[in-house]
């Protein structure tokens, strides 16, 4: 039965056909257009390629990257793979151009190797050994992807240089919800291991620069949630935090309130008609019906505002410290869109 749309391929399937064409070449078989690789399914997938050609040292090959209809930056990249043979039964990966490299402890690599992870690293060694059992040093570069990469979680991640070869079925669906989740408990899970104890989650990048503006911070402490705020939550217990702050507006973080821990706009209720009540009885009148968070609050007295503010603050962290189960302190701020401090609730001195 159809899906209703294209699957693609990853970077680590791209970088593992790459790899398994340039060591046929050097062993001196015949390489087609295309190129068959193992997945980690067991099922089989066939990459067309780009070129695959001898070098001074050995072979380099390349493949262009395919994420199907899935919105990819990577897509139509060429990820290119150089293959020299070693005196050794081991596959060495190395960072060519584009591909970045571990800054900052956390991830599943340790510092200074190339952001080549390990489900892709298995993959692309699978896909030589068919090849060669022949020890080899493997180059990945995505000529391009230093620029690509200021536009993922990387630079956040602590992986400088480029982007990082990712994959772990070697098959890229649509809008991949676990892979997104993956960097996002990465984002929390580098800044722990950075020495942050208190982190700051934030929904994005106005909620990131309010924080840095209005409060005392390290380069690793703000977190983004993206809309996944339980699943970020639900993956910070039992990870040593000692205090937590949630930072956003209050049209995102009223949804907490209400119970709705994926705050996506299409799969959560609006905010706007609990806050509107709530305001009527903090403000001691009736309030008309408005479009959004933001309007009800701007109907408001600068009096007013703050109340409804702060009460609304103390719901939401109410709702947090359930979720977590008082683990650990938590701490709410609420920010208009223009990033101005609204109110907060619980204490705030760790991030003063």
């Amino acid at each position: 039965m159809s899906l209703g749309w294209q699957a693609g391929y990853t970077t680590g399937s791209c970088a593992a056909a790459a790899a398994k064409a340039a060591m046929t070449l050097i062993c001196g078989g015949a390489v087609s257009s295309s190129i068959e690789i193992p997945l980690p399914d067991g099922s089989r997938l066939s990459l067309p390629l780009l070129y695959a050609r001898p070098t001074a040292s050995g072979a380099e090959a390349a493949i262009r990257k395919d994420g199907g209809d899935d919105p990819d930056v990577t897509t139509g990249l060429s990820v290119e793979v150089e293959v020299e043979i070693l005196d050794c039964a081991q596959i060495e990966f190395r960072a060519g151009q584009g591909v970045g490299s571990i800054t900052l402890p956390g991830l599943a690599l340790p510092v200074g190797e190339p952001a080549i992870n390990p489900g892709p690293r298995a993959m692309i060694a699978a896909a030589v050994r068919e090849a060669s059992p022949r020890g080899c040093r493997v180059t990945v570069s995505i000529p391009g992807g230093a620029e690509i990469a200021s536009q993922t979680f990387n630079p956040r991640l602590g992986i400088a240089g480029g982007l990082s070869v990712l994959g772990t079925s070697g098959r890229v669906r649509p809008f991949s919800l676990p892979a997104m989740r993956q960097a996002l408990a990465c984002g929390l899970d580098v800044a722990l291991a950075n020495g942050t104890t208190a982190p700051v989650l934030v929904p994005g990048n106005i909620g990131g620069r309010a924080a840095r503006r209005h409060l005392t911070l390290s380069a690793r402490q703000v977190v983004e949630t993206g809309n996944e705020w339980g699943f970020l939550l639900d993956h910070a217990l039992g990870k040593g935090i000692t205090a937590l702050l949630a930072l956003g507006h209050p049209g995102k973080l009223a949804k907490l309130w209400l119970d709705d821990w994926d705050t996506h706009s299409s799969r959560s209720h609006s905010p706007v008609a609990a806050v509107r009540e709530l305001a009527s009885h903090v403000a001691g009148q009736s309030l008309p019906a408005f479009p959004t968070v933001e309007g009800v609050l701007m109907s408001l007295s600068t009096e007013q505002c703050n109340a409804v503010s702060s009460e609304l603050a103390e719901r939401v962290r109410r709702a947090i410290e359930l979720r977590v189960h008082s683990q650990f302190a938590i701490a709410v701020a609420l920010i208009n869109l223009e990033g101005n401090w609204l109110a907060s609730a619980g204490d705030i001195s760790p991030w003063r």
